[in-house]
């Protein structure tokens, strides 16, 4: 769906080449008294593009959505958007909008008017004001409830206003403060490509914050992996979930078995490792050397078990079933190891029934591909 109404044009400085890239973040920090939340975090977005700050609470990344709305100075650092250099400038000065979690709906207004709020606020001409809520009314599919108030509607419904409400000012940047929080999980599922399909059609990039691995996944083009102030990894979702570049991230995208072993054989094309239970063999080299330490990241899935002993001396260990879970379309075993260390594997339920499917107190070998680990120098 097009809207009917354009983006607010580019402003540009006349003072150089344009710059390559539209949101520019550089060297930005931000300090609280003697806490840093911010940490020397630079970052390139381009334009059009759904970016994600993902982290655990207290990580710095809504500090970082606030500096780019303007309701936190940076300590220093600078903050450019589309050429142009925005901390010095108030928040309602920036061509930025924000929604938050609450959404922040007035009770007392109709949909209608909660929408064009903003425009008023801006003095525009009310037909100007009637086509930017009417095509806003369009593009979120509530052309039937401009008169009903907040109250009367779905968190769904609500959180669609809220950005109508954010976008009918044609603001450059669209910030969203954890933009699914209030819903509940199947709604919040329903709602996460909806919101991207509508980001999508008006054509605004977007800066959105959120602690669930699984939104920033599923809704952004590329996300930035934040810890204690640092912004340690910037990827797309794919590339993050299966080359994460530090333990952390490892750990805190989906789920992992981390193994902490040494290198016993270093090859320009593979490696292998010696860990307490088993020994990986890596089909990729590392920049490494001998005896180096290192941990070895598997996920789940990429593990499959059996009753049989499976071939070669690599990639494989054998374990006792002590927990399990059923998850309707796929099931997650612990193993209980030699070492006393567990390793979760999850397997699909391809079958309604399986026979010979592990249970609580199966002895079992787990075995995985050597294109399943990545390497993790510590």
């Amino acid at each position: 769906m097009a809207l009917a109404f354009p983006l607010a044009p580019a402003v540009s400085d006349p003072g150089g080449p344009p710059d390559p890239h539209f949101l520019r973040i550089c060297e930005a920090v931000k300090d609280f008294g003697a806490v840093r939340a911010v940490d020397s975090v630079s970052l390139d977005i381009a334009r059009g593009e759904i970016f994600a700050l993902l982290g655990p609470s207290g990580c710095g990344k809504t500090t970082l959505l606030r500096m780019l709305a303007g309701f936190e100075t940076p300590t220093s650092g600078r903050i450019v958007l589309d050429g142009r250099d925005i901390v010095g400038l108030a928040p309602y000065q920036r061509p930025i909008n924000m929604m938050f979690q609450s959404y922040a709906l007035f009770p007392h207004l109709s949909v209608w008017d909660n929408i064009a709020f903003g425009p008023r606020r801006d003095a525009l001409h009310r037909d100007e004001i009637a086509a930017r809520v009417e095509a806003m009314l369009r593009l979120v599919k509530l052309e039937r409830f401009g008169s009903r108030k907040p109250h009367q509607l779905s968190g769904g419904q609500q959180q669609r206003v809220a950005l109508a409400r954010s976008l009918v000012k044609r603001p450059q940047l669209l910030l969203l403060d954890e933009p699914l929080g209030a819903l509940d999980k199947k709604l919040r599922e329903e709602t996460q490509i909806e919101l991207v399909n509508i980001v999508k059609d008006v054509g605004v990039t977007c800066v959105m914050v959120t602690h669930d691995q699984e939104e920033a996944m599923t809704m952004a083009d590329r996300i930035g992996v934040m810890n204690e102030g640092v912004l340690l990894q910037v990827d797309a979702p794919g590339e993050l979930y299966e080359t994460p570049s530090s333990r952390f991230v490892a750990e805190f995208i989906g789920n992992v078995n981390l193994m902490d072993g040494v290198v016993i054989d270093d090859q320009s094309s593979s490696v292998t490792i010696q860990c307490a239970d088993c020994t990986h063999f890596v089909g990729h080299g590392i920049t490494g050397h001998l005896g180096m330490a290192v941990c070895v990241a598997l996920r789940p899935e990429k593990i499959f078990l059996s009753r049989e002993e499976p071939p070669g001396p690599h990639n494989r260990v054998r374990g006792v079933v002590k927990e399990m879970s059923y998850f309707g379309s796929f099931s997650v075993y612990f193993l209980d190891l030699p070492s006393g260390e567990r390793l979760k594997v999850s397997e699909e339920n391809e079958l309604r029934y399986r026979e010979g499917k592990p249970t609580w107190g199966d002895t079992v070998w787990a075995s995985w591909p050597s294109s399943a680990q990545v390497v993790l120098i510590h």
